[in-house]
């Protein structure tokens, strides 16, 4: 079995930055967005990290280490299985209100029991039912947090999730969570695809106002830039030329279509 040593890498971005990166596919073949990237944010007096994973192998550790004597915040960006199964080791969490009641019970990750992957079997120890940190705090939109010499800024963008946040810092990095990176996309049904341009415009906006904008994506390739939110924005309107080649793709319970650029991979939820 892999140890937690071996299964984070970790590296630094920056003075006051480091990234977390852990792989899903080894959970399951079929999740190819590797790496998850969790995000360290070090401020004078206080840390925040961003995520926290798969809830594997102990994560708590690494963030102390890294953190030192400094007051710490745990955010999810969002419910999905790869952001917040971490969240009982550090007690206290936050997250968009959309989604409190979300990450407020046990997380069932049943929908792994047919895995070939022995890695879930840390999942099979606890019945698929992954509890939840012991206090969840709602994030609103907007709302800031100060680090020490480092400002946060709450931006809600709805579309990939109810509760899909975003974070921006007075340092100048856009962390966009699940709203964009480059890779397979998860989507809502066609009739909600203006929640997500609505939100992938907001962030380009932010970049449009601010050049020096650098974007830390929570998966895949890091730091990006405006490119690709544009990309993905143009990509999504051009979902509608391209629903005749759907295809069916069950375990995701969704529609798949391959982006002709190569850059994205669409799965339309059919739910």
């Amino acid at each position: 079995m892999i140890k937690s040593s071996q299964h984070f890498k970790i590296s630094k971005q920056k003075d006051y930055l480091y990234v977390i990166n852990e792989n899903i596919s080894l959970i399951n073949s079929v999740y190819t967005n590797d790496p998850l990237n969790l995000y360290l944010i070090l401020g004078t007096h206080t840390a925040l990290l961003l995520d926290t994973g798969c809830g594997l192998f102990p994560l708590k550790p690494i963030v102390d280490e890294l953190k030192g004597s400094r007051k710490l915040l745990v955010f999810n960006t969002h419910y999905h299985w790869d952001h917040p199964l971490g969240n009982l080791d550090f007690g206290e969490v936050y997250i968009h209100e959309n989604e409190v009641d979300l990450v407020s019970k046990p997380y069932d990750v049943s929908y792994f029991k047919d895995s070939p992957n022995e890695i879930v079997r840390v999942y099979a120890e606890q019945n698929y039912l992954i509890p939840p940190a012991e206090v969840i705090k709602p994030l609103k939109d907007g709302e800031i947090f100060d680090l020490g010499e480092i400002v946060i800024k709450v931006l809600h963008c709805p579309g990939h999730s109810p509760g899909s946040i975003c974070l921006l810092s007075s340092k100048g990095e856009l962390f966009t969570g699940d709203v964009a990176y480059y890779g397979d996309q998860f989507l809502p049904k066609r009739e909600e695809f203006h929640i997500v341009l609505k939100s992938l415009s907001k962030l380009i906006n932010i970049c449009k106002q601010n050049e020096k904008v650098e974007l830390y994506p929570s998966h895949r390739n890091f730091p990006c830039n405006i490119s690709l939110l544009i990309d993905l924005y143009k990509g999504i309107k051009n979902i509608e030329n391209l629903w005749e080649i759907r295809e069916a793709f069950d375990f995701f319970q969704a529609w798949q279509i391959d982006d002709p650029s190569g850059k994205f991979r669409y799965f339309i939820s059919r739910n």
